[in-house]
């Protein structure tokens, strides 16, 4: 169980036998009364949303999680698969229960497996990914001044904004967590 002062953004705690992430905390210390801290949390496995309230006194369960390697191997239209680089033993996740990250996951990738009750929940990718531009516009001559971009189309199929001297064929380095262009790649 965590108490009051332990219930910090970051942490896992377990509402109605369900992994959530807490995503905020706002603590509010009202004159004489008691503590209050308001919490908003994401559901690990179906991505929803949860506002909870704790007094002074109440305490939070605490989820036992565990995170380990996996190798991703391939994906259909639903599930994507995985394989644990500990025990080989293969695995599949729901398109939806990844979210945002099926759009950058390629074939040989190692992610971060997160497991709630022997059962994996969530992934998690490298922070920054390179990726083979497969379709890029020609760049155009002419107002260049500022941060100009262009939208191509990366291996994965994602489109993603980019400066203008990127062309097809080029490697790019991507922050999986905001979806931008970083850099260049070797």
């Amino acid at each position: 169980m965590l108490n009051f002062n332990e219930i910090k953004t970051g942490r896992i705690i377990k509402v109605n036998n369900e992994p959530f992430i807490i995503i905020k905390t706002d603590h509010h210390k009202m004159g004489r009364g008691g503590a209050v801290l308001k919490i908003k949390c994401r559901n690990l496995i179906n991505g929803n949303i949860l506002e909870r309230t704790y007094q002074g006194t109440e305490k939070a369960e605490g989820a036992e999680t565990e995170t380990k390697k996996a190798n991703f191997m391939y994906k259909d239209k639903e599930e994507a698969y995985f394989m644990d680089n500990g025990n080989y033993e293969q695995f599949n996740l729901p398109l939806e229960e990844i979210g945002e990250s099926v759009q950058f996951l390629k074939e040989g990738v190692d992610v971060d497996v997160l497991y709630f009750e022997n059962r994996p929940v969530s992934i998690s990718l490298p922070i920054k990914m390179d990726f083979k531009v497969t379709s890029a516009p020609p760049s155009v001559k002419g107002n260049s001044a500022g941060n100009v971009n262009k939208q191509v189309e990366i291996e994965t199929g994602a489109l993603i904004g980019v400066p203008l001297f990127i062309n097809e064929g080029d490697m790019i380095r991507i922050n999986t967590d905001t979806g931008e262009y970083v850099e260049r790649a070797n």
